[in-house]
């Protein structure tokens, strides 16, 4: 079994949309980033990178590379499926934390696991996720951005 964290955050801004998971979330705002700026996922890529000492996603998928503008970020998250397959390692499970003030995200989170289970070929039961606020405290308390982190248990196959 191996183990990896992954940890993202991009600032919120207008006239971006706001994808968490995968998942269109009405909001006036979006995350700025070369991508989609999808924090869940880019801790979730990360994590998986960690665990199999591959580096991270900026490394593996470089914000000067014009082919990842504005990709949609679970077209990452299948590529790194992809490595850990070749490594032969498949999820044990993971754990995600998304930290924002707003919006609320609880009715979004079941699509957010259904997603990433779907981009990972696993069930939904080995994914977590939940979304919590910071009372109002740092850059995500204070509304100008959202972060994820997340955690994954990798098992041989």
């Amino acid at each position: 079994m191996r183990i990896g964290y992954g940890y993202d955050v991009h600032k919120l801004v207008k006239s971006r949309k706001l994808i968490l998971g995968g998942v269109g979330i009405p909001f006036e705002k979006g995350l700025l980033g070369h991508s989609d700026a999808d924090v869940l996922i880019h801790a979730v890529i990360d994590a998986i990178l960690g665990a199999l000492a591959k580096g991270d996603i900026g490394l593996l998928f470089p914000d000067t590379d014009d082919d990842y503008k504005d990709i949609d970020s679970r077209i990452l998250l299948r590529r790194a499926y992809e490595i850990m397959q070749v490594a032969n390692y498949i999820i044990g499970n993971m754990d995600a934390t998304i930290c924002a003030q707003q919006p609320k995200l609880q009715s979004h989170i079941h699509q957010m696991r259904e997603n990433i289970a779907s981009d990972l070929q696993t069930d939904i039961v080995n994914i977590s996720i939940k979304a919590t606020t910071e009372e109002n405290l740092g850059i995500t308390g204070k509304g100008k951005g959202i972060s994820a982190a997340s955690v994954v248990l990798l098992e041989k196959i």
